[in-house]
């Protein structure tokens, strides 16, 4: 399987808009979360049995607010996150290819259409980047499952899909728009191929305040059980001060951090 990752370059003004929008964080602050998610995300995707494909934004789609903003160009932005991420060896195994595409969903369909038809993979899986609970062990039974399955799913937040693979393409338009996992569940039965389903565990994400609580909570439950992992996301949710308050929304502790 190869393990397809879309990263936008970690620019302020760009990466995890939702949350600059809905809680206390700044822009720098959701670029910290953001790069630590990406860092988790692509080793898990590295130590799986898949081939790993960084799939970046370049300037063409990307809004000139959030250029102006950034640092270099976009390739260079995501490789060098990629190469802090891994060791040496194993970065060099990375490969990298741009996105093409106006939306989301068409940059996707996309790749994964090429890669399907034009270079023959057996089955290409899109991991979002900002899961950064994902592990070796849902990635590589998602590959087993689709061996079984057509499409398989991973359900994510607020009716989002942290993971979809594909051993045949779908009908991609606004197959990502919310709720993702029905819409793309609902394009594979409408497939004119009698396209079989299957699912992978259900996973938070950081790019939505209730996936960034739960995902805080599984680090904190993590930590008491002497299982961290991920140590790159609970290390900037520390340093940001982040936890969870009663009701269930996103709070800051003090810290030296402004944020």
């Amino acid at each position: 399987m190869i393990v397809v990752v879309p990263v936008d370059p970690p620019w302020p003004g760009l990466v995890l808009p939702s949350l600059v929008e809905s809680t206390p964080l700044s822009e720098s602050a959701a670029v910290t979360l953001y790069e630590a998610a990406v860092t988790d995300v692509v080793r898990a995707a590295e130590q799986s049995g898949g081939d790993v494909l960084l799939n970046y934004r370049d300037e063409e789609t990307i809004p000139d607010a959030a250029t102006d903003a950034g640092t270099g160009d976009a390739e260079t932005a995501v490789r060098e996150l990629a190469e802090a991420a891994l060791e040496p060896t194993d970065a060099e195994t990375v490969r990298f290819e741009r996105q093409v595409g106006s939306t989301h969903a068409a940059r996707i369909g996309n790749t994964v259409t090429h890669l399907l038809e034009r270079d023959q993979a057996d089955a290409v899986g899109v991991l979002e980047p900002t899961v950064p609970l994902v592990a070796r062990t849902e990635l590589d039974g998602a590959a087993m499952s689709l061996r079984r399955h057509d499409v398989v799913l991973g359900p994510s937040s607020n009716g989002r899909a942290y993971f979809a693979g594909f051993t045949e393409p779908i009908d991609f338009t606004d197959a990502y728009e919310t709720p993702a996992v029905s819409t793309i569940a609902k394009r594979t039965a409408a497939a004119e191929a009698d396209l079989k389903l299957g699912f992978a565990p259900m996973l938070p994400t950081v790019a939505t305040e209730s996936g960034l609580c739960a995902t805080i909570a599984t680090l904190e439950a993590r930590q008491q059980a002497g299982r961290p992992g991920t140590d790159t996301m609970a290390a900037a949710v520390a340093e940001l001060g982040l936890t969870v308050g009663p009701d269930e929304t996103l709070e800051r502790t003090e810290t030296d951090n402004p944020f």
